[in-house]
């Protein structure tokens, strides 16, 4: 039978301008025509468990948020950190500064500090502190936080600037590795616990902004002689170490060489990766296959070249991503910046990117995008603690994942991205319904498997 009283379903679509609306069975209910192709996840076939999603809290964003008024700011953070909002639990920042801060600096200017005596988050109690400790109160304590290097200070690097690429020098590898322990144990005292710290952002570009540039040799020595025993050294064994933060086309790479060395291993938590080169969506995959004993995490994503402002083709983007990484044993999602201004910004070297909000700080103005609300159809119902199960989809035209829930209940979340509308069976595990996609739509179904029809 076709009715169920315990299933829910949620709908964003181009036509019709729906953003997460809860909808009736009936609206989605095709009655007319039945279909051969199908959607049947698969309970009994569990694969990872979920960690969250989240997005990065950079200095940018905050001066953005600074500038607002005290309504914008509430709304801001109930969309992103309540339960009835995105319901993030992640959250990334930068060691030092990166493209999205105001300007180049580090925690030691003093060149040759090699025992960092002159260690200080100084600048970064002004705006950036303050407003992750916004983030952490509206979780009520409850997020995990990746902090990551975009360069370590410009006295430690062969070319003597922060940007630019250049790479760390070996006679500061032991300052750089004690200076995210005292990084950590400086937030720490702010209270801002870091759940992991990432090697090096995106170690094998030269970028014009903040930048550092390592070799998969160089950055699993780092783990091994320094990095990794400096953080047992302070206590921090326990904070999670993540290689590459880079691009997926050269994921394996990279964790072969780091991950094959056994004594490097040992410290690392798992790999990040990035989307801005392709897809490759098979190198997560095969990455897992050869290190299952390790985790998969996507540390960043934007649509690159300004804030792209209205745009349905942002959401999408995303959701092919997220649908895709999770099919792959990711466990974590971590989207960019959670908030820029209406130029893409701030940023220091005029690198403007899109975010989920958009917050005009000439009007006040606060513009929620296509990704915002695509990004909410996983975040908001695929909690910490669920697991991700296989699922069949025989359909052409729609991508989809499947989680099962702590509670027992079954998410599915379909996205059409095609110009037709598609017919499709959905087999919840209880019944059977038949279900029209609308064009440019994604849907969350949330069953509830303990109830009978």
């Amino acid at each position: 039978m076709n009715k169920n009283k315990n299933l829910d379903i949620y709908l964003t679509s181009k036509s019709g301008n729906k953003k997460l609306e809860k909808i009736e069975y009936d609206k989605l209910n095709n009655k007319e025509r039945a279909t051969k192709t199908y959607i049947k996840p698969d309970r009994n076939k569990i694969k990872q468990k979920i960690m969250g999603f989240g997005g990065a809290l950079t200095e940018s964003s905050a001066s953005v948020y600074t500038k607002l008024k005290l309504e914008a700011k509430k709304e801001i953070m109930d969309a992103y950190y309540s339960d009835a909002g995105n319901n993030y639990s992640m959250a990334r920042t930068h060691i030092n500064s990166c493209d999205f801060s105001l300007g180049n600096y580090s925690y030691c200017d003093i060149p040759d500090d090699k025992e960092l005596k002159n260690f200080s988050i100084k600048r970064d109690k002004e705006i950036l502190i303050p407003f992750i400790i916004d983030a952490i109160n509206h979780t009520k304590g409850k997020l995990n936080i990746l902090a990551s290097p975009w360069s370590p200070p410009y006295w430690m690097k062969t070319n003597k600037e922060m940007n630019n690429g250049g790479k760390l020098l070996p006679e500061y590898r032991n300052a750089w590795a004690n200076f995210y322990c005292k990084y950590i144990e400086s937030y720490e005292k702010e209270g801002i616990p870091i759940w992991g710290v990432s090697v090096q952002n995106e170690p094998d570009a030269k970028q014009k902004w903040d930048s550092c540039l390592y070799t998969a040799e160089e950055e699993r020595d780092f783990v091994r002689d320094f990095l990794g025993p400096s953080m047992k050294k302070y206590g921090y064994n326990q904070k999670k170490i993540i290689i590459w933060d880079h691009n997926r086309d050269l994921m394996l790479k990279r964790a072969r060489t780091v991950l094959e060395d056994t004594d490097a291993a040992q410290y690392v938590w798992g790999t990040g990766f990035h989307w801005y080169n392709g897809n490759h969506f098979d190198e997560v995959q095969k990455t897992h296959n050869e290190f299952p004993d390790k985790k998969l995490i996507f540390t960043e994503g934007c649509q690159e070249h300004g804030p792209h402002i209205g745009s349905w083709k942002l959401g999408e983007r995303y959701a092919t991503s997220i649908i895709n990484d999770l099919n792959r044993w990711t466990v974590a999602w971590l989207d960019w910046n959670i908030i820029l201004d209406q130029k893409g910004g701030p940023n220091h070297v005029e690198n403007y990117c899109s975010a989920p909000i958009i917050a005009d700080t000439r009007t006040q103005e606060i513009i929620f995008q296509s990704s915002y609300f695509y990004i909410g159809h996983f975040s908001r119902f695929l909690k910490p603690g669920d697991q991700i199960i296989e699922s069949e989809n025989t359909t052409k035209n729609l991508l989809s994942v499947s989680a099962l829930g702590k509670s027992g209940n079954l998410i599915s979340v379909i996205m059409n991205k095609s110009n037709d509308n598609e017919n499709f069976l959905y087999h919840d595990g209880n019944s059977t319904h038949h279900f029209n996609s609308p064009k440019r739509s994604i849907i969350t179904l949330d069953s509830d498997f303990n109830s009978k029809n």
